[in-house]
């Protein structure tokens, strides 16, 4: 009887079969292969970081939550793709897309696609038969004997909210937690583990702990702040990471292979501090041999600064060049369009390609005063019968998400070949000192 009991104790720590995994992860690099202005992030000094987990983890995986391309000289006059060759580097276990991988238009995707030596998966981006627009919806990747299944995802408006006619194509998002429950239930058969990796709003997230119970964690891209802690939900987890490789975060997962749930989590941060983590030799020389390129375009002065200026205080700026420059009357500025903040001193043309990475060129439309809508408007006071000048990034003017907001369905724009970065550009230089 007392060896019945002792196999009786012992039974429930059989039955758990618990094993250790940790998911490394980063979004939104946006390729920024150097250091900011404060020494975070960098490609280089990232690598070093994930290098140096993987060393003494059992069952490491890296993944990237989308936006990986747009933001730098690089990404911009190259269309992304020297992005995804320094990338290679990092070593993904997988990569989903985001909105800005959309930027070149979506016939630059399959580019991508063919130069990544990483794994790319996507479940709801869609064309009009409802091909998938990457290899596959999912992978099942086994670490430390736990398989471990990774479904990505875009957020549902995709196409709506953050990208254009042009940009878009044929494809559309489906409903991002119709698509991962549909999948996930797909993938529980087949894996101990199922993880979205998404490039989503965080109620997506959310709203996917809370109803798709399959789905164990969901690692999150697209808000660049990341999430200040762990959501966790009856034992389901979502978490996601500063952008531009201020941070690599790390989440350790104890997993019960037998039960298919989390025991345990923890989740850090670890900046990416370029002062104290040393640069990785070999991505480093990519990165030179790229930066190289452009340096002769951007690293010249076009002004002086008294002050930083924060995304938030230099959008009126934006708005005050694009008036002046175009010889508008009115105009708007995206806030998401304005993607880095200027720094005190030396203005050179690599902080304006920085704050603007976009090829967005000027549009404009004439219009009677009656006809221009109050969110253009604001408080100035129009002539009903007088003619103005409406000057708009084409982004701005054809999204169909700020065309609703701006109440401008109706106008037509005209395109014109000047660069919206090159008209902050020149402005700067006829001001010469901002203050």
């Amino acid at each position: 009887m007392r060896y019945l009991f002792l196999l009786a104790a012992l039974l429930p720590a059989a039955a758990q079969d618990v094993r250790k995994i940790t998911i490394l992860h980063s979004n939104d690099l946006h390729a920024r292969l150097l250091p900011d202005s404060n020494q975070l992030g960098g490609f280089a000094h990232l690598a070093t970081a994930v290098r140096n987990e993987r060393k003494g983890c059992t069952g490491c995986l890296y993944v990237h939550a989308g936006d990986l391309v747009q933001g730098t000289p690089v990404s911009t006059l190259f269309k992304g793709t020297p992005v995804y060759h320094v990338a290679n580097k990092l070593k993904f276990d997988a990569h989903t897309l985001g909105n800005h991988e959309f930027d070149y238009a979506y016939t630059q995707i399959p580019v991508f696609l063919k130069a990544a030596k990483f794994p790319v998966v996507s479940a709801n981006i869609v064309d009009e038969r409802g091909k998938l627009m990457a290899p596959r919806p999912y992978l099942i990747k086994k670490v430390n004997g736990v398989r471990v299944a990774i479904l990505g995802a875009a957020m549902t408006d995709l196409v709506q909210g953050f990208l254009t006619p042009r940009t878009a194509g044929p494809y559309r998002a489906l409903p991002v937690v119709e698509t991962m429950a549909k999948y996930a239930k797909e993938a529980r058969g087949k894996a101990d583990l199922v993880v979205v990796l998404g490039h989503i709003h965080q109620k997506e997230g959310s709203q996917i702990i809370q109803d798709v119970p399959e789905v164990n964690v969901v690692v999150e891209g697209h808000n660049h702040a990341g999430r200040k802690e762990l959501e966790q939900v009856d034992g389901r987890v979502a978490v996601g990471c500063q952008g531009y490789g201020r941070d690599l975060c790390k989440l350790e997962l104890e997993v019960d292979r037998k039960q298919k749930k989390l025991v345990s989590w923890k989740w850090t941060r670890i900046p990416i501090e370029a002062k104290r983590i040393a640069a990785a030799k070999d991505v480093q020389k990519q990165v030179d041999k790229w930066e190289k390129k452009v340096a002769e375009m951007v690293d010249v002065k076009i002004g002086e600064s008294r002050r930083e200026f924060n995304q938030a205080e230099f959008r009126p700026l934006i708005e005050k060049a694009m008036l002046e420059e175009m010889k508008a009357d009115f105009t708007h500025m995206n806030s998401g369009g304005v993607r880095d903040r200027l720094p005190r001193g030396e203005i050179r043309a690599r902080h304006i390609w920085n704050i603007m990475p976009f090829d967005n060129r000027m549009m404009t439309a004439k219009v009677k005063g009656a006809a221009i809508p109050a969110a253009l408007r604001k408080d100035k006071r129009v002539e009903a019968e007088r003619e103005y000048t409406i000057a708009l990034p084409d982004y701005v003017a054809t999204n169909e998400s700020q065309v609703k907001s701006l109440g401008i369905v109706g106008i037509r724009f005209a395109e014109t070949d000047i660069y919206l970065r090159d008209v902050i550009i020149e402005w700067v230089k006829k001001q010469k000192v901002l203050q």
